[in-house]
């Protein structure tokens, strides 16, 4: 018997088909622990049992049914939507489509092709509690850098100066703590050009800074009372600084969400046994390598081998060869939050790692851009990775990296 779970907000539709292919249950069911208990009902209905589960094919990875059905023990196969909607096409060419029928093509896609498909890894519950925190971090990330993107497209219109005291910072730009505190208190240039050197030493200091503090003063006087810049008209400047107060509280918000949920997952990441491994690589801190084990897990058998998790990762070239051409490409279909990583994390390796760095600049000579040499790095470390989890070990650069014998003379 094999299950399949139309999957929605209010409610789920269940097909159970046999060998055959025939459907032999179908219900619908709330989004509910009744509901959940009615699947229950109807799984055992068609047969099954602890010792011999059921199978699920759902079209997610999450949430509160999924949590609930890897409770049983049972396989769980998340079908990507994007996969589900070829195997439609395979069957009919018309379009219809309902959510009892998506039950039954879920249900044999598992009947026909389970082998094709990866299972939901069974990773402990510290590294799902991991992953939730890396993956809220890293949306707060990327949304302080579209808040930061429109705060300068902003200043851009009636605030250069700001820009000019500001984004060409080191450590966050316009991001830093620093800046929102001056530009919240001096939300236009006439209300900047006011700010007395006292003034402007007390919110560099309410920001949390202690050294070079006169010296920034004196900066921030000179770029904000000068007078080389267009200005906007009185009435429209004072309404753009009232939308730039807005964006910078959201900027804020982002900024310090950021950071409570990089100490969270910081926290959670170093509990876990692979943490140590992970950050023994050249390049991984702590915050990376969280995101890191977030995405690959710690289910031993979720990656066969290496080059399992450098196509997840994306790392890992395609071929495309029809007839007598034959091309090969990156990967777009991978999961981009650990791709994400790859240029971090090769780029910090090139000032930790002597071997890395032999190695991109091997791959810039030989006519690779720089990032393609970023990601053949990554896709290295990903092996290394991936053979150091299995085995237990610690990175070691002398076998990660040998030096040539014309390097070692």
């Amino acid at each position: 018997m094999f299950c399949g779970i139309d999957w929605a907000e209010a409610h789920h539709d269940v097909a159970v088909v046999d060998e055959a292919g025939t459907a032999v249950v179908s219900a619908r069911i709330g989004n509910d622990a009744a509901g959940f208990t009615r699947l229950l009902s109807v799984l055992a209905d068609a047969g099954d049992t602890p010792e011999d589960p059921i199978p699920v094919a759902i079209e997610t990875d999450r949430g509160l049914l999924v949590a609930a059905l890897r409770a049983t023990d049972r396989p769980i196969y998340p079908i990507n939507p994007l996969s589900a909607s070829r195997y439609r096409s395979r069957q009919q060419v018309s379009g219809s489509k309902s959510d009892a029928a998506d039950a039954v093509l879920l249900a044999n896609i598992l009947r026909t092709d389970a082998a094709a498909h990866r299972p939901l890894p069974a990773d402990t519950e510290l590294a799902q509690a991991i992953r939730v925190l890396a993956r809220a971090q890293q949306d707060a990330v990327w949304s302080r850098q579209q808040i930061g993107n429109q705060v300068r497209a902003l200043l851009k219109d009636f605030y250069p100066a700001a820009l000019d005291a500001f984004a060409g910072l080191s450590e966050g730009g316009l991001a830093r703590r620093d800046a929102r505190v001056v530009l919240a208190a001096a939300p236009t240039p006439a209300a900047a050009a006011k700010l007395t050197r006292v003034q402007l030493s007390k919110l560099l200091g309410t920001a949390g800074r202690k050294r070079n503090i006169d010296t920034d003063v004196e900066r921030l006087c000179s770029v904000f009372r000068a007078a080389n810049h267009l200005r906007q008209p009185q009435v429209v400047e004072n309404a753009m600084g009232i939308g730039l107060t807005a964006l910078l509280g959201q900027l804020d918000a982002a900024c310090r969400a950021a950071e409570a949920l990089a100490e969270a997952a910081i926290a959670h990441f170093d509990l876990h046994p692979d943490a140590t491994i992970i950050i023994s690589f050249p390049g991984l801190g702590q915050l990376t390598g969280a995101r890191v084990l977030a995405e690959t897990g710690d289910d031993p058998t979720r990656f066969a081998d290496a080059r399992g998790l450098k196509a997840y990762a994306g790392s890992a070239p395609i071929t495309r060869a029809s007839g007598k051409k034959s091309v090969v490409l990156h990967r777009h279909i991978k999961n981009r939050r650990l791709a994400a990583v790859g240029p971090i994390w090769a780029l910090s390796s090139l000032r930790a790692s002597p071997g890395a760095r032999r190695h991109f600049d091997a791959r810039r000579t030989a006519g690779d851009w720089n990032h393609q040499a970023q990601r053949h790095l990554f896709n290295k470390f990903l092996g290394q990775l991936h053979h150091c989890l299995r085995t237990r070990g610690l990175y070691d650069e002398n076998q990660a990296f040998p030096p040539s014998l014309a390097f070692a003379a």
